[in-house]
């Protein structure tokens, strides 16, 4: 195994380590939840905030740890960050 697979390996292992952003991964990646979907069936953060009793700028830096170890991609569709 090289050291760039290493290091990405613990990266998203020290992402997920965290409960809620477990949580927030899992639900992004089945794309459930409430919430509605866009065409692609992805959440908008707003939408993935609505099922989590967390502020949406707790949502958002858990979700941008996710993307920093490259487990989702976000894009930005006008206001919203799917």
């Amino acid at each position: 195994m090289k050291q760039e697979q290493r290091k990405a390996i613990v990266a998203a292992m020290k992402a997920l380590s965290n409960e809620n952003r477990l949580a927030i991964f899992e639900l992004i990646r089945s794309g459930h939840g409430k919430g509605r979907l866009d065409r692609d069936n992805r959440l908008a953060i707003c939408e993935v905030a609505s099922n989590f009793k967390m502020a949406l700028s707790t949502i958002s830096h858990h979700v941008k740890e996710l993307r920093r170890a490259g487990l989702i991609k976000c894009e930005r569709d006008g206001q919203n960050i799917l």
